[in-house]
């Protein structure tokens, strides 16, 4: 489960507490993180380049081989996403245009890759990442049944 309770934010957590808090909330991505930097994942996430470099932790060390697969399994694990997507809602509002737009690039936009993700990341997603990914798709003019189309 989360680390985060409910209705708690997250913005004000430092940028270089990002990488640790996901190897916190998503242990999954241990393995990606210590291939990534060539180090355990422990020891890799307290690291500047795990935290300057947030768009390559995001990308390759969580969308990809977290992420992107459980929305795209036939059988996802809904407590895992929920994990990730409770990950992503502690994050989507930093004041940091570094980590907001880390996010924005590495995980909202990739949802734009493939029919369906939306849709299957939409119950899971906190307020903040919902109000986020409504703006990009407003902004890419891409129009969904049941999300912000009626």
């Amino acid at each position: 489960m989360s680390d985060v309770p409910p209705g708690e934010s997250r913005a004000a957590t430092a940028v270089e507490e990002i990488p640790s808090l996901l190897l916190r909330m998503i242990p999954e991505s241990a393995d990606s993180i210590a291939e990534t930097y060539g180090r355990p994942a422990e020891v890799a996430v307290l690291t500047r380049d795990a935290w300057v470099r947030l768009y390559r932790l995001l990308a390759e060390c969580f969308t990809t081989p977290v992420l992107m697969p459980e929305l795209e399994s036939d059988s996802p694990d809904t407590e895992l996403l929920g994990r990730c997507w409770d990950f992503v809602e502690t994050v989507v509002a930093h004041p940091s245009e570094h980590v907001s737009g880390a996010v924005y690039f590495e995980v909202l936009e990739q949802l734009l890759n493939a029919e369906g993700l939306v849709e299957a990341a939409w119950p899971h997603m906190g307020e903040r990442t919902r109000e986020r990914t409504l703006r990009m798709l407003d902004g890419y003019d891409v129009r969904l049944p049941g999300i912000n189309r009626r």
